[in-house]
């Protein structure tokens, strides 16, 4: 046939491609997140205070709800690597989720909150500072998601962007859990969403360029 030609010029360069495999790549994020937490516990890092902080609902709040998140914004970004898949209903569960744990944090606030004025409760120096490690503890959790969205096939990019970098961020995020003196729940809600924020919108912006469209 005439387009034998051209036909065989488009598939000499081609080579296998390996064929994905959910369990392998939640496996593979599973052993990443173990070295992860294994670097933080290794080189001393955790709080002093540990078995006290045990002992505090604000703690148990921040862990459970990172966790949460974490698990729900990683299955949402694997599964949409299926191109028969959509992150949004993954999206909407972690709104959904998000909503649950604010609501839960005013709660714990209001049963644990001392007399503190607002400033002093923000604690902004403190503050700056732990944004800025949960934004360095999400880059390697965001750049092995990001490797292995790379090789899926995401319809909705954008989704899968979002998800990618929300359970990035959470990631980093929970493991600062295991260093971060405070559990004051305003602080929380202020000084982690926003790193978070931070994390999943520079996702949002950077992964779809690198997605194969």
């Amino acid at each position: 046939m005439v387009n034998d030609p051209l036909i065989e010029q488009f598939v000499t360069d081609l080579r296998p491609v390996r064929r994905r495999s959910l369990w392998r790549d939640a496996l593979t994020l599973a052993v990443l997140a173990g070295v992860e937490i294994g670097a933080v516990l290794g080189f001393g890092l955790m709080r002093p205070d540990m078995p006290h902080a045990m002992h505090m609902m604000s703690f148990w709040w921040k862990a459970i709800g990172l966790l949460l998140i974490v698990g729900l914004g990683g299955a949402s970004a694997l599964v949409s690597l299926d191109p028969t898949r959509s992150p949004r209903q993954g999206l909407r569960w972690l709104g959904v989720t998000a909503l649950v744990l604010f609501a839960l944090g005013w709660l714990v606030d209001a049963l644990q909150a001392g007399p503190e004025v607002l400033w002093l409760r923000l604690d902004p120096a403190h503050g700056m500072v732990c944004a800025r490690k949960i934004v360095e503890l999400a880059l390697p959790a965001v750049l092995a998601l990001g490797v292995i969205v790379r090789r899926g096939a995401p319809v909705d990019v954008r989704g899968t962007a979002w998800v990618t970098g929300i359970a990035g961020a959470a990631f980093g995020a929970l493991v600062f859990t295991l260093a971060c003196p405070f559990d004051d729940p305003l602080y929380l809600v202020v000084w982690y969403s926003l790193a978070c924020a931070l994390v999943a919108c520079s996702t949002r912006l950077v992964l779809p360029w690198l997605i194969r469209w």
